[in-house]
């Protein structure tokens, strides 16, 4: 079955620096876009960032444009999230996700994602 296990979180200070790691394992292939999301204590889960199956395209929600930067590894199966500059309002777990299928188009919404991490806790203190 399907896994994605996501790894890196921490306790930082505001203005560090993190890089969280997503690892896909029992799929076919790795051209999947991939998205990370977060959610902060009653808060609704909250889009990240995305990154295409073909890498040629990246969003990033307005809140963290500029400082997250999200990259991929297709050999390892594996997509980054490049934290910089944290805030304290950058505290939430970490999640990772896939849709279904390769080549499937980007999104910004949960919905669109079908398989999820557990999630890595990100705590930054100010």
């Amino acid at each position: 079955q399907v896994q994605l296990v996501e790894s890196g979180g921490g306790l930082v200070q505001a203005g560090d620096s993190l890089r969280l790691s997503c690892t896909a394992s029992g799929r076919t292939g790795s051209t999947y876009t991939m998205g990370w999301f977060r959610q902060a204590p009653g808060k609704e889960r909250e889009f990240v960032g995305y990154i295409s199956w073909n890498t040629v395209n990246t969003a990033y929600a307005d809140s963290v444009k500029g400082r997250f930067t999200i990259s991929r590894d297709y050999d390892k199966d594996t997509v980054y999230l490049q934290m910089n500059s944290l805030k304290s309002e950058d505290t939430a777990v970490y999640l990772c996700a896939s849709p279904r299928l390769q080549y499937s188009p980007s999104s910004v919404y949960p919905g669109d994602y079908h398989y999820w991490g557990q999630g890595t806790q990100v705590t930054v203190s100010s």
